[in-house]
């Protein structure tokens, strides 16, 4: 599944997504959008993806994120 899917499955929005990963909601769009984000960032998303979740998911479980080193 890709952030999108999870964040509408939470019912949350982009802006709520960002300040719960403690990200900037532009670098959320950036990985929305499969622009290159460092891999700590995806991992912020993932990890408060699974907080919403209620499991765990890593950054290799989202569809589209493009990581670099």
């Amino acid at each position: 599944m890709t952030i999108e899917d999870f964040r509408i499955q939470l019912g949350w929005s982009q802006a709520e997504l960002a300040r719960k990963a403690d990200l900037d909601i532009n670098t959320l769009r950036r990985a929305i959008n499969g622009q290159s984000i460092y891999k700590h960032t995806a991992g912020a998303i993932a990890s408060a993806l699974s907080q919403g979740l209620g499991y765990p998911i890593t950054y290799k479980d989202l569809d589209g994120v493009n990581v670099r080193d």
